[in-house]
């Protein structure tokens, strides 16, 4: 190992000139969110086993936060949104919770599962301690629903067996309203309901998806598909007088999940498609996909918007959740942040915060670092230089593939990908994991993110946890603790730690137990800064709105060194708050396909490397 330390006197006097948070204080998050998600029964006779994360609601009830999701057994609580809680319920549905609803109406709390036929709606009582009833044992079916299953013809007049993708609405009249839907042939339905929600009168059809219009609506990999694409995920918003329903589009096995909104001035509509759709969109980086979830204010009134990203190792429908800041513009544009979304970011402590001004500035310090493990799965062999030559991939001598090409080597902890992953001989205590930073860096904060190989699990055992430490090194000898979680009985399948400033140069991740029946980790990501000037701003940008004008080409000149580029985009100028992340080994050009057709937009891009991130460019108008 190298002993000579360049820049550490500069990292050191940056740390110290910086403020130092107390050992054991938290006030950051990364996405995916750092829970214990559950094994998936669901695929079980297919031999599927993987952790399950999607469609997520969130509530904010009587001081605490609650988050239910698919297929859990069971709900989260916190108090602060970073730090949460696994809670086992009394009461629970045998065939397992799907895309659920949440209100809080001040008194109750109220859980609505998706629905196929009649099925149970909860009273969850008291949600520390899991106590449920039943609100509803067998709540109805909307009127003139069709039963017999999803794929019969529908006879006329009758509506798709639901209410499947429930959102619940309780207005400030006291009046309570469902919302449902899921599906590319049938739109959105509505229906005002009593209290213990039952339905008053016959359902109201609202509207569907228009990809002819809508560039984001259409279905596939960064919308390049030619299926229908889906309309799901209802959720509903009361701001400002203005009522936001919004949706989760076209497909959430996909980079390209979103979340949109329609608007209106009454809980029934009429509705008007918000133009500068889609307010929640993150096809690019680590964190992909931000579609069907739920947006609700936080204790000192800020929003908040949830979402499905996709990971599909081991089928197309394994999902995370993602949380990102949201705001509401006087005006009434809807929107969420997700620049750098899956980077380190604070929990607001104030009302009305920028959230923009929730990013830490905390970069990436890890991608394509070299990496050493102490073993790798028996079962794969090691590759040379010429086949990654003929495979268009840089030299990588610790790479490793399986008889059908699929590498489960270290490299594949540092390429931002968690659809790669490094497999380990075994599950055994102390395999480890060596990344070198390249220099000595003021390292804030690791996610270390658990990949499925063969977990052969399915649902949840006393044996499923993960432990571990975590270590740094200024010279790759002498060994100190960032983070130690081996004694606990948890699993973190996207741990997540905060640590002070503290220099180092080498990192490394030391086993200790995990619950499947293989050691695989797709990412081993590392944050910090390099204590050196940000980038350059990017030049040139060019952008070219095509024939199709749901589609524009954005162009630009590389910077030098950059760890990759933001580029921002938007209805005006001083409103770019969608945003596309490319890395910076990639081509300097990228097809935006995600605007509406008659709507102007102004384009700028950014650069980000270790050490921060550049000035904005020029903005480039485009009708």
């Amino acid at each position: 190992m190298n002993s000579t330390l360049p820049g550490l006197t500069a990292v050191v006097a940056s740390l110290l000139a910086g403020p130092v948070l107390a050992q054991g204080a938290r006030t950051t998050y990364a996405n995916p969110l750092d829970i214990d998600y559950r094994y998936n029964f669901e695929q079980q006779h297919d031999g599927l086993s993987y952790r399950t994360g999607a469609d997520p609601a969130f509530v904010l009830h009587k001081g605490k936060y609650y988050l239910f999701q698919t297929l859990a057994d069971g709900y989260w609580s916190s108090d602060d949104l970073l730090r949460w809680r696994f809670i086992t319920p009394s009461l629970w549905s045998h065939e397992g919770v799907v895309a659920p609803a949440t209100l809080s109406d001040g008194e109750r709390l109220i859980l609505m599962p998706s629905q196929s036929r009649p099925g149970p709606i909860y009273n969850i009582t008291d949600p520390e301690h899991g106590k449920v009833e039943w609100l509803n044992r067998q709540a109805p079916m909307p009127p003139n629903a069709f039963e017999p299953g999803w794929g019969a013809p529908l006879p006329a007049g009758k509506l798709p067996p639901g209410p499947w993708d429930p959102g619940l609405f309780k207005d400030d009249d006291g009046r309570y309203y469902l919302y449902w839907g899921s599906s590319n042939v049938h739109p959105l339905f509505a229906s005002e309901v009593t209290a213990d929600i039952k339905f008053l009168g016959a359902p109201t059809r609202l509207f569907t998806l228009d990809p002819a219009q809508h560039g984001w609506e259409r279905f596939g990999q960064d919308h390049a598909g030619t299926i229908d694409p889906f309309m799901e995920g209802a959720w509903m918003n009361k701001v400002n007088g203005r009522y936001y329903l919004q949706y989760g589009a076209p497909g959430t096995e996909y980079n390209a999940y979103a979340n949109g909104t329609y608007v209106a001035d009454n809980p029934m509509g009429p509705f008007t498609y918000a133009r500068y759709n889609p307010v929640a969109y993150k096809p690019g980086g680590f964190v992909q996909g931000a579609g069907h979830g739920s947006t609700f204010a936080d204790k000192h009134g800020n929003f908040w918007n949830s979402g499905t990203p996709w990971l599909g190792n081991i089928w197309p429908f394994e999902r995370r959740i993602g949380l990102w800041p949201a705001k509401f513009e006087s005006d009434g544009q809807m929107w969420v942040d997700t620049r750098f979304g899956d980077f380190p970011h604070h929990v607001p402590q104030r009302a009305n915060q920028d959230p923009f001004e929730l990013f830490t500035g905390w970069m990436l310090l890890s991608y394509r670092k070299p990496v050493v493990a102490s073993s790798t799965m028996a079962n794969v062999v090691p590759i040379d230089a010429a086949y990654l030559r003929n495979q268009g991939q840089p030299s990588a001598p610790n790479l490793a593939v399986d008889v059908a090409g699929r590498s489960y080597g270290p490299d594949n902890v540092n390429d931002e990908n968690p659809r790669t992953f490094w497999v380990a001989a075994s599950t055994d205590a102390g395999q480890t994991l060596t990344m070198d930073l390249g220099g000595v860096r003021a390292v804030r904060a690791i996610q270390v993110n658990f990949a499925e190989y063969n977990s052969n699990r399915f649902a949840d055992a006393a044996d499923i946890y993960t432990s571990f430490t975590l270590e740094g090194s200024l010279d790759g000898k002498a060994w100190f603790t960032l983070a130690d979680c081996s004694d606990e009985k948890r699993d973190r399948p996207n741990a997540y730690f905060e640590t002070t400033p503290t220099p180092a140069r080498f990192i490394r991740y030391v086993h200790g137990h995990i619950g499947g029946a293989n050691l695989a980790i797709s990412d081993l990501r590392v944050f910090g800064t390099a204590g050196g000037r940000p980038p350059a701003v990017p030049r040139a940008l060019e952008v070219t709105r095509q024939a199709d004008g749901r589609n524009a080409i954005v162009r630009w000149q590389a910077v030098r060194g950059a760890v990759g580029y933001n580029i921002r985009w938007g209805i005006a100028p001083d409103r770019l708050f969608l945003t596309y992340q490319v890395w910076g080994d990639a081509p300097t050009a990228k097809e935006i396909r995600a605007l509406n057709l008659g709507q102007g937009y102004w384009f700028a891009i950014e650069s980000f490397d270790e050490n921060g991130v550049s000035r904005l460019s020029d903005v480039r108008h485009v009708p």
